[in-house]
């Protein structure tokens, strides 16, 4: 199959008292695999609007970005399809809301896991720790890596 361009996505890496939110990568039921918050940017708007919006409609949090702190990038080789994510260093604006509807139905599940407690869950990028709890100012990259179901 011939590759397609790459998808771009940001994703939220947020801290709060120390804890990571990490938020079900499938729909229900699908698999068992976390990931950040966050989703495919839309053309027209910055990659910081694209995330604010995201994270608010995956998890019904509101928050600010920061910098960049991690690029990943995955494919499906029988597809073609490839996703480059930016990850970036974001902090909570405002209350976490009991309850949320994501719009498209695929995050039901959101919590705030500490770097023990990552660990212990099936979780994508191998690098999410690292990155969302290492030095400010670096940017780990990620290479190429096969998706994971």
């Amino acid at each position: 199959m011939k590759p397609r361009p790459p998808r771009l996505a940001t994703r939220a890496l947020i801290l709060h008292q120390d804890r990571l939110l990490i938020v079900n990568a499938y729909p229900e039921g699908l698999a068992d695999l976390w990931c950040a918050p966050g989703g495919g940017v839309n053309g027209g708007t910055s990659l910081p609007e694209n995330l604010i919006r995201e994270v608010h409609e995956e998890t019904g949090i509101a928050i600010t970005v920061g910098a960049p702190a991690l690029v990943n990038e995955f494919h499906d080789p029988a597809s073609g399809y490839h996703q480059v994510d930016i990850y970036f260093r974001c902090t909570l604006t405002g209350p976490i809301p009991d309850t949320w509807t994501d719009p498209e139905g695929i995050v039901t599940q959101r919590r705030f896991v500490t770097r023990p407690e990552l660990a212990l869950l099936r979780h994508k990028p191998d690098s999410l720790a690292p990155a969302a709890w290492g030095a400010t100012g670096a940017i780990l990259y990620d290479p190429l890596e096969v998706i994971v179901r």
